[in-house]
């Protein structure tokens, strides 16, 4: 059985876990949400991408790792043309070895004004 992880987060309003972890092996779903309210940050996608990815680290801290535990980051963005805004930030985060990535432009996303998702992988104590 896996672990439901608190990380100080506001909870979903669905009936989901944010973060989840079974021994080393930790999964999170992250999205540009304030932590303490929940709602949605407006702005473009570089503002959105530095709240998920600031949600991601939480999130990992929350699991006792850290974003250098990350191995795998599928990204969900609503226009392709934000993808150069999104990998800038990105670099500004992550240094080589970068992650292993799927970025996929999808129709639309569940919250309105939102222009990203990202689903994470990581194993703590990666190397």
């Amino acid at each position: 059985m896996f672990e439901a992880v608190k990380t100080g987060l506001v909870a979903s309003k669905g009936p989901i876990s944010g973060v989840v972890r079974k021994g080393p092996l930790v999964l999170t779903a992250q999205i540009p949400k304030d932590p303490v309210t929940g709602e949605i940050v407006q702005g473009d996608i570089t503002v959105q991408t530095r709240r998920t990815l600031e949600n991601l680290r939480i999130a990992m801290e929350g699991a006792g790792g850290s974003l250098a535990d990350v191995m795998m980051l599928q990204v969900f963005l609503v226009d392709g043309a934000d993808a150069p805004a999104m990998n800038a930030v990105w670099r500004e985060v992550f240094t080589e070895p970068f992650p292993c990535r799927a970025t996929v432009v999808v129709k639309e996303l569940l919250a309105p004004g939102m222009r990203i998702e990202m689903i994470a992988t990581a194993h703590l104590g990666a190397a």
